[in-house]
């Protein structure tokens, strides 16, 4: 070793820092405790603690999405890891970079077996794009980078590193360098640009299907050239950013994520498909057969070339950045496009523009303790806030009075389990600190991750959080009525095993317990005064609303 040689542990955070990540988020454990001495002795580098490793996997999901970049994730060993797993599903599945590490006692404790011992690779690999341990001293700043670069090159998701402790309290000499993460902003041929043009320009009836891939390149203003110029409607599928604004009148929703039969009846009358940015479908139960009509032409376009024609043939795919491609089909659309091509667009736009002025004007509120909430804090804020949105059942309500409009303002629970509304929220504003960032959670998803409260509350991060209380797993009814339907079932009373009634939580007061405060809403006239307390309120609180 040279005389720059320093240990392991005090260079890995260097190469953190060089990375842009000087925040960690973790849980601590024995086998770490070297690694996260260093990390409290360092200049420049914040350790943000939650007490259970699916929180604080949670606030690193919705720091990274609320960033645009890499966030950085500490679990203890096999135990915070497998507690992290549910939440790492989340991020594989809505393509989060995190960037994940977990100590272990070492290498030359491998042949014993001992307690804690275990795979840890083979555990994280099923969640994350890229899962390795380092096991030579003089690897670890290399292999870091490695995954920081998979982390964030599209695909993007997260990666896990094991990191022994042998290993890094070894001195270490390798250099310190900002990871590489290769350019994708790939263009398609004009040849073809010109071949999806010709698909799409003549359709009678275009639809557009797009999911965040959208929003990672920053494609919005593409993707509405697009779908004017062909009068397209469009649908967003595997989507929780905003890829397209609330207002715009082609904007027809989310196909949603549970049953095929509902897309296929919203896409198969379509003549031309045009999909950008996502996979389809995402469905729990999907549709085995092609939804599409027959002779309907399907073009898609995904940086991702396995998601291209996954499930259902496509008459054109092209493996290229959603917005190059989209500026490029415009422009050859513009060029392309017939008088009556152009005119039935226009038409198919205008159709949409007046069903859409209706629809604000028939909107009111209903009078609901939730309706009176929501209008009051769209009122007090001019909707100028960050929403993290895991309301679920509630969420058409919270997207009416709150709409996702800018991009960044604006995150949707994806993958599939609860829990990531809350610390989505508190990785939200410790990523802008200077934004009001409001939380929306079930009082079942509450209560997977209510501790991220105790972090707001230690760090001063001043997130707001409302549950939607039901007192149940309500969407769980909606599926199970579903799955009666089809199948012939006699409705009768809801599984007690999706009632949350016996006994009541008392959320505010779960709060308080936690450092924060709150309060709750039972009645209508109490919302406003509720809306009021919790904006001035300086630090974390809830509001609990009775629905």
């Amino acid at each position: 070793m040279n005389a720059e040689a320093t240990p392991g542990r005090e260079r890995l955070i260097e190469q953190f820092k060089a990375d842009g990540l000087k925040v960690m988020f973790g849980n601590p454990g024995t086998v770490e405790q070297g690694f996260l001495d260093a990390v409290d002795a360092a200049a420049d580098f914040r350790y943000v603690l939650a007490l259970q490793e699916t929180v604080a996997a949670g606030i690193a999901d919705g720091y990274a999405r609320a960033t645009g970049g890499a966030a950085l994730l500490q679990l203890h060993s096999g135990v915070g890891l497998g507690n992290g797993i549910g939440m790492l599903y989340q991020s594989l599945r809505g393509h989060t970079p995190l960037v994940v590490v977990a100590g272990d006692a070492g290498v030359r404790y491998d042949a014993m077996d001992a307690q804690m011992a275990c795979d840890l690779v083979a555990m994280a690999r099923p969640v994350t794009k890229y899962a390795t341990r380092v096991t030579d001293p003089r690897s670890v700043l290399r292999t870091v980078r490695r995954a920081v670069k998979i982390a964030l090159t599209p695909p993007r998701g997260p990666v896990f590193v094991a990191l022994p402790m042998d290993v890094l309290d070894e001195l270490n000499s390798e250099p310190v360098l900002p990871a590489t993460v290769p350019l994708t902003d790939v263009a398609p041929s004009p040849a073809s640009v010109g071949r999806a043009a010709a698909l799409l320009a003549g359709a009678a009836r275009p639809v557009v299907l797009v999911g965040d891939g959208v929003a990672l390149s920053g494609a919005q203003a593409a993707l509405v050239s697009v779908a004017e110029l062909l009068g397209a409607d469009v649908f967003e599928v595997d989507s929780s950013e905003v890829n397209i604004a609330a207002s715009h009148p082609l904007r027809r929703g989310q196909t949603g994520h549970m049953f095929g039969p509902h897309s296929k009846e919203l896409v198969g009358n379509a003549d031309a498909v045009l999909i950008v940015g996502t996979y389809v479908f995402p469905e729990v139960f999907p549709e085995l057969e092609n939804p599409f009509r027959p002779g309907a032409k399907v073009v898609h376009i995904d940086l991702n070339a396995y998601e291209i024609a996954k499930n259902h043939p496509v008459d054109l795919g092209l493996a290229a950045d959603p917005r190059q491609a989209l500026r490029a089909l415009a422009g050859v659309l513009e060029q392309r496009l017939t008088p009556a091509q152009r005119a039935a667009a226009a038409a198919r736009l205008d159709v949409r523009t007046r069903e859409r002025a209706r629809a604000d004007l028939a909107t009111d509120d209903d009078g609901t303790p939730m309706a009176v909430f929501l209008r009051t804090l769209a009122e007090r804020t001019g909707r100028d806030l960050i929403v993290f949105d895991e309301a679920l059942t509630t969420s058409p309500l919270v997207t009416r009075y709150l709409p996702p409009e800018r991009p960044g303002d604006y995150h949707l629970t994806r993958g599939g389990s609860l829990g990531v509304g809350f610390p989505g929220a508190v990785g939200a504003k410790l990523a802008h600190p200077d934004r009001l960032v409001v939380g929306f959670a079930g009082d079942g998803g509450t209560m997977y991750t209510h501790q991220a409260l105790w972090t707001a509350a230690r760090y001063g991060i001043d997130a707001k959080f409302v549950v939607c209380n039901n007192r149940k797993y309500r969407l769980l009814d909606d599926n199970i009525a579903q799955y009666w339907r089809e199948r012939d079932i006699a409705e009768h009373p809801f599984p007690g095993s999706f009632d949350l009634s016996r006994p009541e939580i008392d959320f505010a007061g779960l709060a308080r317990a936690l450092g924060a405060d709150g309060t709750r809403v039972e009645k209508p006239d109490e919302a406003a005064a509720a809306v009021d307390r919790m904006l001035a309120h300086p630090g974390p609180y809830l509001v609990d609303v009775q629905i």
